[in-house]
């Protein structure tokens, strides 16, 4: 049984401020011009990599029209549903959780738009766990550095995962530079994210995320940074992890072959 706090009734894990701040963003989600802008950007280049990688690593054919056709896809702190849509577009069965109710709804109103079969509710990983759900690929993008207790929300989160299925953490490193470019830089001096966004001191580093997924039988096979070209303003991968960075974990055991 899910055990909550008795003064939020939210979920150990669940930061009650953290939820306010992205409620109140909830309706820019889908606005390329509005708070999101610099996510929207972002995002492109993640979501490129993403449709790349996790079709082959689920030794699934990347050209095919719906590589993940089938396979069913989590996405934890899903927002307004801007890596959830992507997904379900290349075929995964796709599940998106909040624990913000604005953004839930904001999402669903966007994939009934769209006419994509998305499903959203309002619920956070240990609700999932309470219900003994497993997915082929789980996905949890820029929430670690947002939640109260990182080890419960990777364990929670981390057993959602199939035997044999990918988990894909997407973050901010624990570093100077980072500190330059996401607080300094595009919080304080660019005003690119409200400030108050991001908690410097939550950014987990790459080791410490394998370091705690490890034992969990987690193994990482694939780590890569994301970085915005200064001159072309277009967000690109590359290897340097200095500051946002996507790490694919797999779960023990072998993936079933398409």
């Amino acid at each position: 049984m899910l055990r909550k706090d008795m003064k939020t009734g939210l979920a150990p894990s669940v930061d009650p401020d953290e939820i306010a701040r992205f409620e109140a963003l909830a309706e820019d989600w889908w606005n390329p011009d509005g708070r999101m802008k610099l996510v929207h950007g972002f995002n492109a280049s993640r979501v490129a990599h993403l449709r790349n990688r996790l079709p082959a690593l689920m030794l699934r054919d990347p050209r095919r029209e719906r590589p993940l056709d089938g396979l069913t896809l989590l996405d934890v702190g899903c927002g307004g549903g801007l890596v959830t849509e992507p997904m379900a577009r290349l075929g995964a069965l796709a599940l998106g959780i909040d624990a913000a109710e604005r953004n839930v709804r904001v999402a669903t109103v966007h994939a009934d738009q769209t006419g994509l079969p998305v499903v959203y509710r309002q619920a956070v990983p240990e609700e999932m766990v309470a219900e003994r759900r497993q997915f082929d690929i789980v996905l949890s993008l820029e929430v670690v550095e947002h939640v109260a207790d990182t080890d419960r929300f990777l364990a929670a989160t981390a057993s959602l995962v199939a035997p044999g299925g990918l988990l894909v953490i997407g973050t901010l490193n624990r570093t100077l530079v980072s500190f330059v470019k996401a607080i300094v830089g595009a919080e304080c001096v660019l005003g690119w994210l409200p400030r108050g966004t991001h908690d410097w001191r939550r950014f987990m580093r790459p080791d410490e995320i394998a370091g705690t997924l490890a034992p969990l039988g987690f193994s990482v096979i694939e780590t890569c940074g994301l970085e915005l070209a200064p001159i072309t303003m277009r967000w690109h991968t590359t290897r340097s992890c200095n500051t946002n960075y996507l790490q694919i974990h797999r779960r023990r055991g072998e993936p079933t072959a398409a």
